[in-house]
Order: C-alpha cells, then structure tokens, then sequence
C-alpha cells in the first residue's frame, strides 16, 4: 500500500503541460504502483481541489546511445497522470496544504 504522501512525485512543467493548464489539466509524475484513486486522493489532500477525471500515462525504460556507441544509458520507467478539474478551477504549486 502507498502512503498519500508519496504518490504525486512532482509536477510536469513543459510546454505542451503548461499549455494545458488553461483548460483547468495538471500533469504530475506519480509512483509506479499509483492507481487513479491514489491520485485523486492525494490531489485532495494536498491541493484542497474536486478532481473530475484522471487519466494515467506508462512511460516504458529507454536506451540511449551517446557518442558513437560506446555508452549507452537507460531512463527509468515512469508514470505520469493528467488531472482534469472542474471549469474554472485551478492549482496552486506554491500553496500546498
């Protein structure tokens, strides 16, 4: 079982992220055994907000090759989820309960 405290990572500040904000969609790293109830819970504790959708992305492990092929590096698997509030709702990332 998860701890509330160790489901959202982090959240996701890109552009294609950040551009979704406007339609009131936050995207945040989650721990690998996190399911959609844990996210939404922890959304609820943390940020004091009603969630109306969560939908979950798996990122699989990726090889990459640098140089010549000499060294190769691996990014670990990760686990992403785009929250979805209600119209008119936002998230505030400095003001955490």
């Amino acid at each position: 079982m998860i701890r509330i405290e160790d489901v959202l990572v982090k959240p996701v500040q890109t552009e294609k992220s950040v551009g979704m904000e406007t339609g009131s969609k936050y995207t945040f790293v989650i721990h690998a055994n996190a399911s959609k109830t844990d996210v939404v819970k922890a959304v609820k504790e943390f940020y004091g907000a009603d969630v109306d959708s969560v939908n979950i992305i798996k990122l699989p492990k990726k090889i990459r090759i640098i140089g010549r092929g000499k060294e190769m590096t691996k990014r670990r698997p990760t686990k992403k989820a785009i929250v979805t509030l209600p119209a008119g709702k936002t998230l505030d990332f400095n003001a955490i309960k």
